[in-house]
């Protein structure tokens, strides 16, 4: 049953949802899920050939990496292990031997660059009208589409575009309807960028210096590759990119950063 008490599915990851739902009500030590790969990877092995096999990652960075789009374990089920303190076994069902281990890892005991994932279709939204703001969000909660990386400027008229933000195409039913509805809706105040990408570096210790960040915009900028947005948080740093220049820009950190 969803908050607003309609009878609903549980969605995109819901087998990963249910079997740690299941552990957590049971009190139990630790969950094993099941699937075609041995765990979890420092990047997408189909475009980073030696990409490295992870044998454990906190709860934390394997959410960030989850919320930034890699194709590992469902966020949610990640945040029921977390709260019951869970540990978790990703495993392969054909290939055993190797496994990622899920699990609380304190704070400061890793620093650095541990992965680097992305979302290749990303769209950002742009809205100038400070009175349609809350429509704009009404309208993607009620259609059930997640918004990430909301910013407000509070500057004064005539200053550009007010709120911008984020929403993965793979979370869209209908984004041609969608995209109808809010520019009919908005018509000059809205401004859609379509063809975006989110490289994102999962690590610890972000917000303790800038230095990864910048070394990380330095790199892109000596690459070509043009940087449309940032966001951050203590175990990963997003950056929108274009889409045509995701797997360079992919390489090129994974490269650099994956000893």
């Amino acid at each position: 049953v969803s908050y607003k008490r309609d009878i609903t599915t549980l969605g995109r990851g819901g087998s990963d949802t249910s079997a740690v739902a299941l552990a957590a009500a049971l009190s139990a030590e630790r969950c094993e899920i099941y699937s075609d790969v041995d765990g979890v990877y420092t990047s997408d092995p189909n475009i980073i050939k030696d990409a490295k096999h992870l044998p454990e990652i906190s709860y934390q960075q394997i959410q960030e990496m989850a919320e930034a789009g890699a194709k590992v374990l469902n966020a949610q089920a990640v945040q029921f292990v977390k709260d019951a303190k869970i540990a978790l076994y990703a495993r392969s069902t054909f290939k055993p031997g190797r496994e990622t281990v899920i699990k609380e890892i304190p704070t400061g005991d890793r620093s650095g660059v541990l992965a680097v994932v992305y979302e290749k279709e990303i769209i950002r939204i742009f809205v100038n009208n400070p009175g349609k703001i809350d429509w704009v969000i009404e309208y993607f909660e009620k259609h059930q589409i997640p918004i990430k990386e909301f910013q407000f400027s509070g500057l004064g008229a005539g200053s550009g575009y007010k709120c911008s933000f984020i929403t993965s195409l793979s979370n869209v039913h209908n984004w041609e309807r969608d995209k109808e509805i809010l520019i009919n809706k908005l018509r000059h105040e809205i401004y859609i960028n379509e063809n975006l990408s989110t490289l994102s570096i999962i690590g610890e210790g972000f917000n303790r210096n800038s230095n990864i960040l910048k070394e990380t915009l330095n790199l892109l900028g000596e690459n070509q590759i043009e940087i449309f947005g940032i966001g951050t948080t203590s175990f990963r740093i997003s950056i929108l990119v274009e889409r045509d220049l995701l797997e360079q820009a992919v390489k090129v950190c994974h490269q650099h950063w994956i000893k």
